[in-house]
């Protein structure tokens, strides 16, 4: 196996690191290659659960957000502009050494280009589509690209910069919140929830006991905890792939992302909707929005024993299933 572009630039000597101290390495993918860096030295800075749960079996030292100091950093480019920023800055803020990893499609050109304005940049090194550089950072240098853990939108909600819709309500949700019934008793589950657009919608039923939502990105819970207020909400900070909750479900709501990269993964809903089958009570009901050229069907039909489309809009299509397959998930009523 040929060695990463993080890899490879560190030890051909084209970056450096500090000779001590702890060294954060910001939003790491799970597997990603870190083998070059001094693991008893490493602080992994992850908020999302899956991949935060991916170093902490391997032993590392993981944190939710930065530590109160650090002689280097490493940014692992996400695909957000803003939030790439933030990190940048968050990197920064200490000053020290900068090492900055990302492929093309995901901005390291631009970010490269506007990092070159204000520090001096060693030679990038160019490897699998991708970049990697490193600069010398001083406190405030990058303070204009900070941002707070969650920004007020003008039409009063609570998102995270950087995650998904963060601008407002994201389109296919709001169709789906016009889509439910008017009554949902019980417990309801709201799986990748976000910043909690569609369980506000959700907990306007009065019958609804509970709803739970599940969210993998830790900074949107947390703006999902001042989107919601009362005690009906619980807020589970989870990985939706293989969560599993200890009682079923009357109900489940999800918009499923369908990215990991910014090519189109259409297994990623695919495995919401297991999920949402083994969760389900036996006389539950999923209700599901997706943009129309995903191919849902297919997944819907071999999790559940029934499925009717309900009135959706040009773009997205939302369905209603019931009968989850399975012994496991047909024996669990409550």
């Amino acid at each position: 196996m040929s060695d990463s572009r993080l890899t490879f630039a560190l030890r051909s000597g084209a970056l450096h690191l500090p000779q001590t101290g702890p060294i954060a390495v910001f939003r790491p993918r799970a597997g990603t290659d870190l083998s070059a860096l001094p693991r008893e030295r490493l602080e992994i800075v992850q908020g999302n659960r899956a991949d935060h749960d991916f170093w902490a079996r391997q032993g590392y030292c993981t944190e939710i957000t930065a530590p109160e100091d650090f002689a280097a950093a490493v940014v692992m480019l996400p695909r957000a502009k803003a939030e790439a920023r933030a990190l940048v800055a968050e990197a920064s803020a200490h000053g020290g050494s900068v090492i900055v990893d990302g492929q093309k499609t995901d901005g390291i050109d631009s970010i490269l280009r506007e990092i070159r304005k204000r520090a001096d940049v060693s030679p990038p090194v160019a490897k699998a589509h991708g970049k990697v550089f490193q600069f010398q950072a001083g406190p405030g240098l990058f303070a204009d690209w900070s941002l707070p853990p969650v920004t007020r939108l003008e039409n009063g909600w609570v998102t995270a910069p950087g995650m998904f819709s963060a601008d407002g309500p994201d389109p296919a949700s709001v169709a789906l919140a016009k889509a439910l019934p008017d009554r949902m008793p019980g417990r309801v589950a709201d799986i990748g929830a976000g910043w909690g657009y569609l369980a506000f919608h959700v907990l306007e039923r009065r019958d609804v006991t509970e709803c739970v939502l599940v969210e993998v990105e830790h900074a949107a819970l947390e703006a999902a905890r001042q989107n919601l207020h009362g005690g009906r909400a619980r807020f589970l900070w989870a990985d939706a792939v293989s969560w599993t909750d200890s009682a079923p479900f009357d109900h489940i709501v999800m918009n499923p992302p369908f990215h990991t990269t910014r090519a189109a993964d259409p297994a990623l809903g695919a495995a919401f909707i297991a999920t949402a089958a083994r969760n389900l009570a036996s006389h539950g009901t999923l209700w599901i929005v997706a943009n129309r050229h995903l191919p849902y069907e297919a997944p819907l039909e071999a999790a559940f024993g029934e499925l009717r489309e309900v009135e959706g809009t040009p773009g997205f299509k939302i369905f209603a299933a019931r009968r989850p397959r399975g012994q496991s998930a047909a024996s669990r009523r409550h």
